[in-house]
């Protein structure tokens, strides 16, 4: 079968023919209908020799969906046939963070080797995958794959971080959300579909700015020296009660610091690499900063949900397989209107 890899450090994707895999004991193999392309791929393929850990080579992918195409033993509640989208952050299944669902917090798992499809395991930018256990399938029911499978990673992500902040975004509130690409547009129709927040959308690229406005941001401001005095004014000197940075680069994070209300929220979603320092001296009063990961099962389903009535849908550009490296080259300059997904076959 064909699959995107990363097999070499500091030379990116490929497309290569590799062995379709077997489901072991208790596994899923899934016949890919769709596979999202993610910024964190790149962070990953840019790490240099001596921070790399996620083995080679990698069939890259943490966005999936797919057709069960065959069980391995033991398996039961999944149904052969079926359309499911994959719940990328793997845990142990045991602990107290699983029981509940938020298996993205699990503390277990790296000791134990369980790795994220895409982001350790092999993933879904192939043409099939194997999936470790029927917990991490949601039905896709009757939602298109190739235009919602990045609600797995691109809605998951910013729900999450969404509803962590959700008390503070009551009528009245502000809501700043810092780079309007594929995970920040799928942000802003969550912060309109949940909250009845006013959306200011800061970013350096017009075309994902017009993006934003059409997705439901109320301003829309071109990231410069001048914006966060901007967004002072646009609150009466307040501030944001949330600022939902999703770039991660030290001058977002800068501006995150210089916009936040007293009592507000900094929630740090994009690696972009920057550190943001807090205490009496550096962020308001009362303000809290935080780095969420990913999102919970249950979550997904949510996302999934708001979907399904139409309040959330993503920008999708499509590539078929042996596309995928020119895919990744545009994600690698900025310049893909929302997400890109492969289409396997």
């Amino acid at each position: 079968m064909k699959a995107v890899q990363y097999r070499q450090i500091g030379k990116g994707p490929e497309v290569v023919e590799i062995d379709i895999p077997e489901p072991g004991p208790g596994q899923i193999r899934l016949k890919v209908t769709a596979a999202g392309l993610c910024h964190s791929d790149w962070f990953l393929m840019d790490l240099p020799e001596e921070q790399y850990s996620y083995g080679l080579p990698l069939t890259l992918g943490h966005e999936g969906a797919g057709i069960v195409d065959k069980l391995g033993d033991g398996v039961s509640g999944v149904d052969v046939g079926g359309a499911y989208a994959v719940y990328g952050p793997w845990g142990c299944g045991l602990c107290h963070a699983c029981a509940q669902g938020a298996e993205n917090y699990c503390p277990n798992a790296a000791d134990l080797g369980i790795a994220p499809p895409g982001l350790g395991a092999p993933g879904a930018m192939a043409e099939y995958m194997i999936v470790d256990d029927p917990r991490h399938l949601v039905p896709l029911g009757d939602l298109d794959p190739v235009e919602f499978v990045s609600l797995t990673d691109a809605g998951l992500t910013p729900y999450h971080a969404i509803r962590a902040a959700q008390h503070k975004l009551y009528p009245g509130a502000t809501a700043v959300v810092i780079g309007a690409g594929g995970l920040g547009h799928v942000g802003i129709q969550i912060l309109r579909a949940i909250s009845a927040a006013r959306v200011i959308a800061v970013d350096l690229n017009d075309d994902k700015l017009a993006l934003a406005s059409e997705v439901g941001a109320h301003e829309t401001l071109v990231s410069g020296p001048d914006t966060a005095a901007r967004i002072r004014e646009l609150t009466g000197g307040r501030g944001a009660e949330a600022v939902f940075d999703f770039v991660g680069a030290q001058p977002t994070l800068d501006m995150s610091r210089e916009v936040v209300a007293i009592d507000g929220y900094i929630h740090i979603v994009g690696i972009g690499g920057g550190v943001l320092p807090t205490g009496f001296f550096s962020t308001p009063f009362g303000a809290a900063v935080r780095a969420p990961y990913w999102g919970t099962r249950s979550e997904l389903q949510e996302v999934f949900d708001l979907a399904r009535v139409g309040e959330v849908s993503v920008h999708v550009e499509r590539y078929g397989i042996d596309d995928a490296v020119s895919a990744y080259q545009r994600l690698h300059e900025g310049t893909v209107r929302g997400r890109a997904v492969v289409v396997p076959s």
